[in-house]
């Protein structure tokens, strides 16, 4: 298992962003990022709240297992790499894959 770093692209220093719930595993979920311990994609999680699901419903109805803290993370990602999940989003829409 794999901790997630990036560089921030609006600074001119390189300060690597680490996030503590998600991570990638080569042969789980094509190697997308997924919230560690899981086989959740952080693209399931915005899918979803994209779809018009809350915070409370992922945690309480989605995904039990997760945290509110984990979803948040999943929000914090997203923002660092919408072009990724988006595009994750759309072939999981169009693809009809469930959750």
């Amino acid at each position: 298992m794999q901790q997630i770093r990036m560089n921030q692209p609006e600074t001119d220093s390189v300060t690597p962003i680490s996030y503590a719930y998600i991570t990638r595993e080569n042969g789980v979920r094509g190697g997308n990022a997924i919230l560690v311990g899981t086989r959740i994609g952080v693209h399931d999680v915005i899918s979803l709240l994209q779809n018009g699901e809350t915070i409370v419903s992922v945690v309480t109805q989605s995904f039990p297992g997760l945290t509110r803290a984990q979803v948040y993370e999943c929000l914090a990602y997203y923002e660092d790499n919408r072009g990724e999940i988006d595009l994750l989003v759309a072939r999981q829409m169009s693809s009809g894959e469930s959750l």
